[in-house]
């Protein structure tokens, strides 16, 4: 492993180089909790193991003193920063952090110059940029270059997946590292060593953590080891020196933390997919909890309630038909109340969605009639299905022999056809089983004549099951 003594960056001297060329002490004793209890070696990196834990890629490479350029995905506070300054100082070489949120080309050009001069003095450099999905494709493609011929090292952080933030070249350049939230036993870690070191943490208050309050830490940090030392931070200001920790004060500290969503990524995507999923399957409570994680962490209502009418239609369909008025009447009803009452009608229809019976059968209806369609759009319409509201349309034979089925019995034209010659017998909805859907199925064979099916004993009911 690398001595960490090479170059201004090293870390055991406290030291970490800044974009403007500046230098910033280790964090002072005044600094967060969460700044201070920063991991000084990947031992004390806590809940990565298989991203950085012995035998891991990651690991076996600075032990060797070799750093590849690497992409780190997660959430927030899972630890993306920490481990780039840790790997820097594993292969001794200077750290230099930059946003991408307030960098420009011009901050790029410099770096890399700083770099190249580094280089040359045989001190090697790893740039970090926090946030590198905010980046353009024309500021990744200055870098570019200069990452694929080692001019310094890429360590980019992003809560965002790479693949669709990131420019495709560099990302072939560079190993992706996914860092989840942190378990509860992470998180336990995090806390207790806070807890106990005297030196940057808050050992030297002797303060204790009640069991109950522990757990409720834990749990509220909702895997977000910065938010976890923040809150503890703040419960430990309320308490006496030599005292418990109690409940009361966690509660107080995790007031109004919600859980970490986005409005456009993974997370987004991910946890409505679920949500969809869960009414899919016919699971009410795994629905009603994906819907709450949602509308917690702040998600758009009526992007929820989209879901559930495309749902309704897509998942329930025709095994329901009042599923679909019953999604629509939800946004009328949280467009009227708003929130947070909102979430009232969202949860009856949401639980309503998962009981009903499913059937996809018009989805899937449609597909086929589609590739049906493409395939055959150039077939004419059907002379007797035409409109012929002119005297010249009806000499031409438009309308001539169309059969009004109201006129006949059952209000049924048998042996009428309505589709173009050339597709023949063709059937694109096959009717389900379950629900409104066994009666219709039913009244489809009665109406072509085909023998009723034994297994059927709802037909006629027009009713779900």
């Amino acid at each position: 492993m690398g001595s960490g003594r090479t170059g201004r960056g090293n870390r055991q001297a406290g030291v970490q180089r800044s974009l403007l060329g500046g230098e910033s002490e280790a964090p002072a004793g005044d600094a967060p909790l969460a700044a201070r209890m920063r991991p000084r070696t990947l031992a004390e990196f806590s809940g990565h193991e298989a991203a950085v834990g012995p035998g891991s890629m990651l690991r076996s490479a600075v032990e060797r003193g070799v750093l590849p350029s690497v992409i780190l995905w997660g959430p927030p506070g899972c630890g993306k920063t920490t481990l780039a300054r840790l790997l820097a100082s594993h292969v001794a070489a200077e750290f230099v952090a930059i946003s991408a949120v307030s960098s420009g080309v011009a901050d790029l050009r410099r770096v890399v110059a700083e770099a190249a001069a580094r280089r040359a003095a045989g001190v090697r450099t790893v740039v970090f940029i926090d946030e590198i999905h905010r980046f353009n494709k024309a500021q990744q493609d200055v870098i570019l270059p200069y990452v694929e011929d080692g001019t310094f090292t890429l360590i980019g952080a992003t809560t965002e997946n790479p693949s669709f933030e990131v420019v495709a070249p560099l990302l072939s350049r560079a190993r992706v590292v996914r860092l989840g939230a942190l378990g509860e036993d992470a998180l336990g870690q995090v806390v207790d060593r806070a807890l106990e070191d005297e030196e940057r943490g808050l050992g030297a208050r002797r303060l204790s953590l009640a069991a109950d309050a522990r757990a409720l830490l834990l749990q509220g940090a909702n895997g977000d080891g910065r938010a976890a030392l923040g809150a503890l931070e703040i419960a430990a200001g309320m308490t006496a020196d030599g005292g418990t920790i109690s409940v009361a004060e966690v509660q107080q500290a995790l007031q109004d933390r919600r859980p970490y969503h986005d409005r456009q990524a993974d997370y987004h995507y991910d946890t409505v997919s679920a949500f969809i999923k869960s009414i899919r399957g016919s699971d009410p409570d795994a629905t009603l909890y994906w819907l709450a994680r949602m509308l917690e962490a702040g998600e758009d209502p009526l992007f929820i309630i989209r879901r559930m009418v495309i749902a309704a239609a897509e998942d329930v369909g025709l095994a329901d038909p009042r599923a679909l008025m019953l999604a629509v009447s939800c946004q009328q009803a949280v467009h009227f109340v708003g929130m947070p009452e909102g979430w009232i009608p969202m949860a009856e229809c949401a639980t309503y969605l998962a009981l009903a019976p499913k059937s996809n059968s018009t989805y899937a209806a449609y597909q086929k009639a589609k590739e049906a369609a493409l395939r055959t759009a150039h077939l004419p319409v059907p002379l007797h299905l035409r409109n012929a509201p002119t005297g010249l349309m009806k000499s031409m034979g438009y309308g001539a022999g169309y059969r009004y089925a109201h006129s006949e019995p059952e209000h049924f034209a048998r042996g009428e056809r309505y589709l173009p010659e050339e597709l023949g017998v063709a059937q694109y909805y096959d009717p389900g089983s379950l629900g409104f859907e066994a009666a219709a199925a039913a009244r489809l064979r009665a109406l072509s004549g085909s023998p009723p099916d034994p297994g059927d004993d709802s037909a006629g009911t027009g009713r779900p099951d």
